[in-house]
């Protein structure tokens, strides 16, 4: 027989379920606390965890639903604020999701971008999971420059004290909700996982910003962040689904800021779509690149396309002179 527990579960996927005209998205309320029961280790039976995912995807996820899912992920994360403070009082300018799965990514550019903003004072904090991609994973490209990824929060925070930037996998943040993203290779589908993940903000940052594969999600992010009040978020359509931006092809980023409508933000293209073909290959040449052994064109305008997003993101730059003054700062990210 089911347990008080499973049955409660239980009444969340017959409300997703249900037939034509009687089936129904769940309040925030019931969202947080049907993924609170899913990360309780043995509170839901694995087929109802499995149902209640796919049911959400095939409905689509609700504004609220998402709200309450990635209200009840900040919880179990410790990222919550404390009471009378504000969403966006943590220590970090710029929470920064990396769980792309593109099947065509070699080296995570992204990430030269990221270490090198924080170089000049934006404290970045990446989470995520590469499990899914066939490119070069962000703990590796990591190793190649000389910072480690943290074991936990504690190692994330120190390191964010030392170099103002830290990459904790979401296996070291949560287990629970690493546990529920890897069930991909059983659906072999996406799910709502996906999608709350790059929400969680585990460090309360200031701002935040988020790629996405597939350009209706854009809105769904903006929508939940608007209901979880967060400072400020940059949502685009990134290479690979990470925030990475090509630098051969026009882009429109759409921007959340707390009490404002969201504006989007058009951003040209860089180089041309020949020379941002030249992207070397393999850990070796992503080092030589950072260390600025070799300059591909194709590999540094993607950069400093990125590092401009991180200032449009943070509001460190107008998207007017964003690339400019991402240019500059890749030049000078040895300078201390």
């Amino acid at each position: 027989m089911p347990t008080p527990t499973e049955q409660r579960f239980a009444a969340y996927v017959q409300a997703l379920g249900r037939g034509p005209g009687r089936s129904r998205p769940l309040t925030r309320a019931e969202a947080a606390d049907a993924l609170s029961l899913m990360l309780e280790e043995g509170a839901v039976d694995p087929h109802q965890a499995g149902a209640f995912l796919m049911l959400l995807r095939y409905r689509g996820e609700d504004g609220e639903e998402l709200a309450g899912l990635v209200e009840a992920a900040r919880r179990a994360v410790g990222a919550a604020p404390p009471p009378g403070r504000q969403i966006g009082s943590g220590p970090v300018d710029l929470d920064w999701p990396s769980y792309g799965a593109g099947r065509t990514r070699e080296a995570p550019w992204f990430l030269l971008a990221a270490v090198a903003l924080a170089a000049h004072g934006v404290r970045i904090v990446m989470h995520g999971s590469n499990e899914f991609s066939t490119g070069i994973a962000v703990a590796d490209g990591l190793a190649a420059i000389g910072h480690p990824a943290a074991r936990d929060r504690a190692m994330a925070l120190d390191q964010l004290a030392a170099s103002g930037f830290a990459y904790l996998p979401l296996a070291a943040l949560s287990p629970g909700l690493d546990r529920l993203l890897g069930l991909r290779a059983l659906f072999g589908l996406r799910s709502p996982i996906n999608t709350l993940a790059r929400l969680i903000d585990p460090f309360d940052a200031r701002a935040g910003i988020d790629g996405v594969f597939h350009p209706p999600y854009i809105d769904r992010h903006i929508a939940a962040a608007r209901r979880l009040d967060r400072p400020r978020l940059l949502v685009m359509k990134g290479g690979g689904g990470e925030a990475e931006r090509n630098p051969a092809k026009p882009m429109v980023a759409r921007l959340h800021a707390r009490a404002a409508e969201p504006v989007e933000i058009a951003l040209p293209a860089l180089i041309d779509r020949q020379a941002a073909e030249s992207l070397p290959l393999g850990l070796d040449a992503f080092r030589a690149v950072w260390q600025g052994e070799t300059a591909p064109p194709g590999a540094v305008e993607t950069i400093v396309g990125t590092m401009a997003l991180g200032l449009i993101a943070t509001g460190r730059a107008e998207p007017a002179t964003a690339d400019a003054a991402a240019r500059e700062l890749w030049q000078r990210r040895f300078d201390r």
